[in-house]
């Protein structure tokens, strides 16, 4: 499985789902960094099969009118020490992964985990 883990989210957010074998990029990786518009993450996202991981709901917005990123995994924790979202996310990836091979947009909080239709 393969991420594009958004601005307002940790970089090591995504280190720590390359050290667990997925393809994860973080927007600093690529050449606009963090002034990467949602535009380019949601076409590279399509191009590249790519789960986008955010806290912006204008994705929301986005993939219920226009199907687009490829899929979408929205971050609604609240303010959340980053130790706390990566523990959250190392508990539950393996769960989230296979929740994404029946669903395209799911949300994770710091107590559930909602698969959207």
């Amino acid at each position: 499985m393969k991420f594009i883990v958004d601005a307002q989210l940790p970089r090591r957010l995504s280190l720590r789902l390359n050290e667990l074998g997925y393809d994860s990029l973080h927007t600093l990786d690529l050449p606009l960094k963090n002034q990467t518009t949602d535009k380019v993450i949601e076409d590279m996202s399509v191009q590249e099969q790519r789960v986008v991981i955010t806290k912006d709901s204008d994705f929301v917005d986005s993939f219920t009118l226009h199907r687009r990123p490829y899929k979408l995994l929205l971050v609604s924790t609240g303010n959340i020490a980053n130790i706390d979202l990566e523990d959250l996310f190392l508990r539950n990836i393996k769960q989230i992964a296979e929740a994404f091979e029946n669903c395209d947009f799911i949300e994770i909080s710091q107590k559930a985990i909602t698969l959207h239709e």
